[in-house]
């Protein structure tokens, strides 16, 4: 039995949920409180963990050998009691702060007790070593990514596709002893997948003394996000990869626009994947003073706190919508800051329909703080831009044409060995069919006389010059042409459109709103 089988029967559980009386959404977050304390049994058994996290009283064993309303009664106790740190009479049983935060406010909304045993019995019987060989942190997020891909429930707002963490990683190669963050962290799959990446660079860090050890558990990773249900499932799935962090685990709770962003300190490197929407539009609020453009768009000021937290020659990826690379006003701004303050060595154009919420358009920045010669540089730190169209011409991604890492060596190939972007580079990738498609004659001419043949790649190199001067300092940079994309019969669905439309109208509320408060300060 693999993963993905067990992840299925997994899944299958939610059927007994759902005769509960439970919702989609909430799905995940019931199944998990069960599951992760079933989980840290195996763990602790096969010699993952050394110590029993769980304090006695409310350990699976507690669980699996009651059955009627006595197994609900003791479930409902010990969910209140890892929450507490204290049982029925008011007695400590755990000071652990990190299983405090796992089980914050943590309540069962099971009124079956047979529907609790039966998932027992369930767990009870997966084949538990198969799932080990794989890791059981890898079984847990192949869990969280079916509720993203099956439900239509805000899960698809927090996930970003694995193929595509990992191929972040894999470009921004962190080190033993940097400083990661995500200041977006949702279930905390950026941090996972670095931290993954520097175990298979180090024998799961039997390489490494005992110092960097404990650094890599406690200090490397530290993450940031506003929704405590969420925080919750993150918190599970680094501890379930030997991910501790600090006395708040590795992912803090709070709003990274807000005061807890704030005091962040400073990092080696940020991998982040920002919520969409605006200030208005989202639980988020953007109450920062410390951010030189003042905006409502949240995106602007997530780029805003990443390029000014990372450390002189630190290093950054981030996931943002097509809004952040033309927007107006605020957006040009906040833009030539970044380019000033950072090299934004490369764009990759990403395809539609690798997110959950479709028809969203987005891209990832790769960029270094500080220019390629002097870390400390701050002004006119960027030189080029070099852009990968992974977009025009491509499939629709989606459930039955899957994303997955193979869409993303040829970018790899091309990026280079460099994290800081810096290896030598040449125009000319022919990917998918790309010598098929029409292109923008207008780029040909324009991009100092490129020839046809490189016109048809999807990857050219763009100077800061050139970006200033022919596009305004925009950054939303294409030259090809979708096949179809003159054919009326091949519009996206009108949802799609709508949604398009919405944000575009957003983005121009935005700036209207900018505007109003400009001239509120001029009276």
């Amino acid at each position: 039995m693999n993963n993905n089988d067990i992840v299925q029967k997994l899944w299958n559980l939610c059927d007994v949920l759902r005769d509960d009386g439970i919702n989609y959404s909430d799905y995940v977050t019931e199944l998990v409180m069960l599951l992760f304390i079933k989980m840290v049994h195996e763990n602790t058994e096969a010699g993952v963990l050394k110590k029993h996290p769980l304090p006695e009283g409310c350990r699976w064993t507690d669980l699996n050998s009651k059955s009627g309303i006595t197994l609900l009664d003791d479930y409902k106790r010990i969910l209140l009691g890892l929450s507490s740190g204290k049982d029925a009479e008011g007695n400590q049983i755990h000071d652990d702060p990190l299983i405090s935060a796992i089980y914050d406010s943590a309540q069962t909304r099971l009124r079956e007790p047979r529907h609790l045993e039966q998932m027992i019995r369930t767990l009870d019987k997966i084949d538990w070593f198969s799932a080990q060989k794989d890791g059981l942190g890898d079984l847990y997020e192949g869990l969280i990514e079916k509720n993203a891909t099956e439900t239509k429930s805000g899960a698809g707002q927090y996930f970003t596709p694995r193929a595509l963490i990992n191929s972040m990683v894999r470009c921004i190669k962190p080190q033993v002893g940097e400083v990661i963050q995500d200041p977006a962290a949702g279930t905390a799959g950026f941090l996972v997948s670095a931290d993954q990446y520097m175990r298979d660079q180090t024998d799961d860090y039997f390489d490494l003394s005992a110092k960097q050890a404990k650094f890599q558990r406690t200090k490397a990773f530290v993450g940031v996000e506003l929704v405590p249900r969420t925080r919750r499932l993150a918190l599970m799935n680094c501890l379930l990869h030997g991910m501790e962090g600090d006395a708040e685990g590795v992912v803090h709770l709070g709003n990274a626009l807000g005061e807890v962003g704030a005091n962040l300190a400073k990092a080696d490197i940020i991998l982040a994947n920002p919520p969409f929407g605006t200030s208005k539009g989202g639980e988020a609020s953007i109450t920062r003073d410390d951010l030189t453009y003042k905006t409502s768009n949240k995106q602007l000021a997530f780029l805003q706190h990443i390029y000014r937290n990372l450390k002189p020659g630190g290093r950054a990826a981030v996931v943002l919508p097509d809004n952040v690379l033309f927007e107006a006003g605020v957006g040009t701004d906040v833009r030539r800051d970044l380019m000033d303050k950072c090299n934004l060595h490369t764009i990759l154009r990403l395809p539609t329909g690798i997110f959950y919420a479709q028809g969203v358009k987005t891209n990832v920045l790769f960029f270094t703080k500080g220019s390629a010669k002097d870390k400390h540089q701050k002004e006119n730190c960027t030189e080029n831009v070099w852009v990968y169209d992974l977009r025009t011409n491509m499939p629709s991604f989606g459930k039955r044409t899957p994303f997955t890492e193979q869409h993303l060596k040829p970018f790899e190939e091309v990026y280079g060995e460099s994290p800081n972007g810096d290896s030598d580079r040449k125009e000319g990738e022919y990917s998918f069919n790309v010598e098929d498609i029409e292109v923008d004659k207008t780029m040909v001419k324009e991009n100092q006389g490129i020839e046809d043949k490189l016109a048809k790649s999807r990857w050219r190199c763009f100077s800061r010059d050139w970006i200033n001067e022919t596009k305004g300092d925009s950054l939303d940079i294409s030259w090809l042409k979708d096949k179809d994309s003159i054919d009326a019969a091949d519009l996206p669905e009108p949802d799609v459109l709508a949604r398009e439309a919405k944000e575009e109208l957003q983005a121009a509320l935005s700036e209207l709103d900018e505007l109003l408060v400009a001239l509120e300060e001029v009276k």
